[in-house]
């Protein structure tokens, strides 16, 4: 079955079920982003602090970096540990640590960019000084792994960070417009607007697995990371929240996998609504024997998620993808399946 006659298939299957109907937003609307803390806005002229937390940059990295955040207007600072290679991290643990909380305790650093994601965010948390970042709230941007500082640090401060642009990432005008939009001219809502770039290899397009429209707190980033933190004291309560998740490169089995531990933890049953970016690169290898009985992507998804009773969409522009989003992570917002938008209800910086 080809995906356009499968995507018409489960649409009607689903409608017949009643799986698709709308709900409304409960009355706790109040209090759903109590005690968070919204960092300044940032402007032209401030200085980025640019920090790998995670995996290692090259020099020509650097200068790509570099060349990013000038070009948007701020000066660049970073240290000597920001081209450290330790194995496939960007320096020892301690390291990674001590020079983002540098960058947090600087007073002439107004923001910190992540230069890249790759696996190391989960092993620094320990490590971090909440107290400090809390007394030193700035904005924090990145996204992939980077999705582990947004969980540690929102559960431990109530900081506000943003699931966006790592300064390798492409600067196109999409991107750059919504990352002006939500971190330098906020207004009190902002419609997120699909992007449909075909570069950015979504088949499927911009799916409602249920239809609905509903609010709550942003919460999410990578599934996989998502999913690593259940269980240890950097995990968030997702009650209330309109979770949103994005991957590269797992096959449908393992998507399979995330999704049903994220079940069967109880993660999704107090949440509001799920928005999908683009799970790039997650179909089953053409190469491997089993690929003619293997599920799809969009099989998956619609199996796991496809009976929830909250707005569940698939495709939005987040993710491993040039048309990038800046989501905050931690702000109220409300998800629309029947129009497919994702709107903030508020100001994610002061």
């Amino acid at each position: 079955m080809n995906r356009k006659n499968f995507l018409k298939t489960i649409s009607t299957a689903a409608i017949g079920a009643g799986i698709f109907k709308s709900v409304s937003f409960a009355d706790n609307s109040s209090n759903i982003t109590r005690g968070i803390i919204k960092p300044p806005r940032l402007k032209t002229g401030d200085t980025i602090g640019l920090v790998t937390p995670g995996s290692y940059i090259s020099e020509s990295e650097l200068k790509e970096s570099i060349l990013n955040l000038e070009t948007l207007g701020f000066k660049v600072v970073y240290s000597e540990k920001i081209l450290l290679q330790n194995g496939y991290f960007s320096g020892t643990d301690e390291e990674r640590a001590e020079d983002l909380m540098n960058m947090f305790k600087r007073n002439d650093v107004q923001g910190i960019v992540c230069a890249r994601g790759g696996y190391g965010c989960t092993r620094i948390l320990p490590l971090l000084d909440y107290d400090a970042i809390k007394d030193n709230p700035k904005v924090l941007i990145g996204y992939s792994d980077v999705t582990a500082l947004h969980f540690g640090i929102f559960k431990k401060t109530g900081l506000i960070t943003f699931h966006g642009p790592v300064s390798t990432s492409t600067f196109n005008g999409f991107s750059v417009n919504n990352f002006k939009n939500v971190l330098m001219n906020p207004s009190d809502e902002i419609v997120f607007k699909n992007s449909n770039n075909a570069e950015d290899e979504n088949p499927y397009g911009v799916v409602s697995l249920v239809k609905g429209k509903q609010q709550g707190k942003l919460l999410g980033g990578n599934l996989s990371i998502a999913v690593s933190l259940i269980g240890t004291e950097y995990d968030v309560d997702y009650s209330d929240s309109i979770i949103y998740l994005e991957e590269i490169g797992e096959e449908p089995y393992r998507i399979d996998r995330f999704l049903t531990q994220l079940l069967q933890a109880g993660k999704f049953d107090d949440a509001n609504g799920i928005a999908m970016g683009i799970f790039r690169k997650c179909e089953p290898k053409e190469k491997e024997p089993s690929f003619s009985k293997s599920f799809s992507l969009m099989e998956v998804l619609q199996d796991r998620l496809g009976n929830l009773r909250v707005p569940v969409v698939y495709g939005m522009s987040f993710g491993h993808i040039k048309d990038k989003f800046t989501i905050p992570f931690g702000i109220l917002a409300e998800l629309d399946a029947d129009n497919q938008n994702l709107t903030l209800l508020e100001k994610a910086v002061l």
